[in-house]
């Protein structure tokens, strides 16, 4: 504990002059003690507000400039994105909706309500998503020639990156084949048929998906 000292200079001279005579000069273990004591009553009431206690410029005291203790905001994560499902159907600019039926071909649609159009988007990591159809049971993929089929099996050529363009539509880009170093994408043309990937082009109205909400 700190012992509390008066102050010499309110005292009277006969008073000062006994006084000076009784106290021995104070040590320097002493001082660094006071120090300490003080160190941490400003460290109690930092502590509360979440700051850390301001530096007296004392060598005893650098160990407080760590302040371990201090809140720390952690990195976002976007972990949770990881195995989200949508039920969508994915209705193309063109006017149709892509399906896949139960022999596995992938075609086009105008049937609003048709079965084989209801797709479950599962997010797989972050920006990619695995495309399957809710009766067939059967996932969208592509082969390496830009073919779209669907798949019994979920495998590399069923991840497609999902990105939303400046129109508000959805591309779909296979995350595993490119042709000629450009991306192939998921695409129906004018008549509803799937293009090959290495036809299609981001900008092209053909390759643009809404997602829709079943009803």
């Amino acid at each position: 504990m700190c012992r509390w000292t008066p102050s010499v200079a309110h005292l009277h001279p006969p008073e000062r002059a006994a006084f000076t005579r009784r106290q021995p000069p104070p040590t320097h273990g002493v001082a660094t003690f006071c120090l300490a004591c003080l160190a941490l009553l400003l460290a109690a009431t930092g502590a509360s507000s979440g700051a850390c206690p301001p530096g007296l410029g004392r060598e005893p005291l650098q160990i407080l400039t760590n302040c371990s203790w201090t809140l720390e905001r952690h990195t976002r994560s976007y972990n949770h994105l990881e195995g989200d499902v949508r039920l969508r159907r994915l209705y193309s600019a063109n006017k149709f909706f892509l399906c896949i039926d139960k022999t596995g071909k992938v075609d086009g649609t105008r049937r609003k309500n048709y079965a084989d159009s209801l797709m479950e988007i599962r997010s797989v990591s972050v920006g990619v998503v695995a495309i399957k159809s809710v009766s067939t049971g059967l996932y969208l993929a592509m082969s390496k020639k830009g073919t779209l089929f669907g798949s019994v099996k979920y495998n590399p050529n069923c991840k497609f990156k999902e990105r939303i363009e400046e129109n508000g539509y959805n591309t779909y880009a296979s995350l595993r084949w490119k042709h000629g170093g450009r991306q192939m994408f998921v695409s129906l043309n004018g008549r509803g048929k799937p293009r090959r990937g290495h036809k299609a082009r981001r900008r092209h109205p053909s390759t643009h998906f809404l997602p829709m909400l079943p009803s």
